[in-house]
């Protein structure tokens, strides 16, 4: 038990950041919803689609590679903190750099030549966030969780805080809603033709607000450019950072592809940036999915790392995965069946229109959940090409299946195509992985956890119960029935693990 408690309390400190700090974060989402008009909430979503393919390039898998190098035997973590705080650095003020200068073009080319602030703002979060990502690496690999989680939930505190000043509270107090004796302040404060822009420039000073709360961790590093290291690490990352492009192509471009491929008047009285703007806030409503696996994320890699070497990890690697897949399950289950309250977060019926897809989106990432439970046996063992070769198969698959079916079926086509790569990635990653690092799964017990959650929300979503407070018992019920066999059938493997 002594290493599965290890690995869930460093899950839960992480979580404390991600799961809790973006359920606050998350309450900005019936904010949008009321206030921004659905092709307003797309454009957000279509240019954070493209900074997600530019995290994956600033910081081209350092983290993971600074991970790899330092638990090795021998190693000077020190140094090779410094080389890659100095590689990605070097290479984020580079590109920002670019992108400034070119803010002008690249606001005319999508189509929004007034606002080129927004690109030289997104331009300094990129590099503010990938040089951060080093300190921050750093404080996982030595387990500091806490202050970790700390600044994590700081950035998110101040930028809800900033969005309820100003999107709530400025907004009501200049339409004369209350405390009109202010009004003269909240003109100054609070400019209603600056739309969208409130959310990009909160994003960039609660991102510069981690620098100082990082500071300790800054001021430890000296330049340091070793190039017999830069060989090695550049090769062991180079292929993470092509993973890492086809994973960003697999979980953002199906929001460009929506707004290039949608047919006009697909959805009638609604525009293809609309679609984009209701698809991207009911994917906001799978994020505890999201959120679970990015916390397990921050635990399980330095954690995997760190039993490598262990006689036992297959079975430790098997016990972890089959307790993940099932709190995966059952929050797909408790979401999927209760679709309807967590649909009210979206506050304008405009965007439930999409609310369809949810259920789809949270058993696709699920699968995901499981994919990067799995790509653990190409990251021991060196063999990183392989996971490039996975990740570039899910985003072919991706882009086919979003092209076929977004035709078709307009954004329910993108949530098919999502969860189709996923589990497409997650078999043959397992397949590989069975030839060439071995580990028990078991894979009986994992899908039929699965095809149980599946079936009971079937049942959720088309036993039709007409009185409210009897549906949500139903509903209820079968989540129990979930957690009831789970207590039954695991509970003394649990107990002897």
């Amino acid at each position: 038990m002594s290493i599965a408690k290890k690995l869930v309390g460093q899950t839960a400190a992480y979580g404390l950041s991600s799961i809790v700090g973006r359920a606050l974060n998350y309450l900005l989402v019936p904010i949008y919803t009321a206030i921004f008009l659905p092709a307003e909430y797309g454009v957000v979503s279509y240019l954070y689609a493209f900074v997600g393919f530019f995290n994956v390039l600033y910081t081209y898998g350092m983290e993971t590679t600074y991970f790899r190098f330092a638990t090795k035997t021998g190693a000077d973590r020190q140094q090779l903190y410094n080389q890659v705080l100095t590689m990605v650095g070097s290479t984020s003020l580079l590109f920002s750099g670019i992108l400034i200068l070119a803010s002008g073009a690249i606001a005319r080319y999508i189509g929004y030549p007034d606002q080129q602030e927004y690109i030289t703002w997104l331009a300094i979060v990129l590099a503010i966030d990938a040089i951060v990502s080093i300190p921050f690496a750093k404080l996982r690999l030595q387990n500091k969780a806490v202050k970790f989680a700390s600044i994590k939930l700081i950035n998110i505190s101040v930028t809800v805080g900033a969005n309820m000043f100003f999107l709530v509270l400025c907004r009501d107090i200049y339409r004369g809603e209350y405390l009109q004796e202010l009004r003269p302040l909240a003109m100054q404060l609070y400019n209603p033709a600056f739309g969208v822009g409130y959310i990009f420039l909160i994003n960039l000073v609660a991102n510069a607000l981690q620098i100082p709360m990082l500071w300790k961790e800054l001021v430890s590093y000296r330049f340091e450019l070793n190039k017999e290291l830069l060989r090695p690490m550049l090769a062991y990352s180079y292929p993470l950072l092509l993973m890492g492009i086809a994973g960003a192509v697999n979980e953002l471009f199906d929001r460009i592809l929506l707004q290039e491929w949608l047919p006009e008047n697909f959805y009638p009285g609604m525009s293809n940036m609309a679609a984009v703007g209701v698809y991207s806030a009911c994917y906001k409503l799978s994020i505890f999915m999201s959120l679970t696996i990015q916390a397990f994320r921050y635990a399980a890699e330095p954690f995997f790392f760190s039993q490598a070497e262990d006689k036992n990890s297959p079975q430790t690697f098997a016990f972890v995965m089959k307790w993940f897949v099932i709190a995966c399950a059952f929050i797909f289950l408790f979401i999927s069946a209760n679709l309807e309250d967590f649909a009210l977060l979206l506050r304008s019926a405009a965007y439930r229109e999409g609310i369809m897809v949810v259920p789809v989106l949270l058993l696709a990432n699920l699968f995901l959940g499981i994919y990067y439970n799995l790509s653990i046996w190409f990251k021991l063992t060196d063999k990183t090409k392989y996971g490039t070769y996975i990740s570039f198969g899910g985003a072919a698959i991706t882009i086919i299946f979003n092209l076929l079916l977004i035709p078709v079926l307009g954004y329910m086509g993108s949530a098919i195509a999502t969860f189709v790569c996923y589990f497409g990635m997650a078999l043959v990653s397992y397949l590989l992985g069975n030839r060439h690092y071995p580990i028990p799964y078991p894979v009986k017990a994992i899908l039929g956890y699965i095809l149980f959650a599946v079936v009971l929300v079937w049942l959720a979503l088309n036993v039709p119960v007409a009185d409210f407070w009897l549906r949500h018992a139903f509903h209820l019920m079968l989540c129990l029935a979930f957690a009831a066999v789970v207590w039954l059938r695991e509970r003394p493997r649990f107990l002897q693990f």
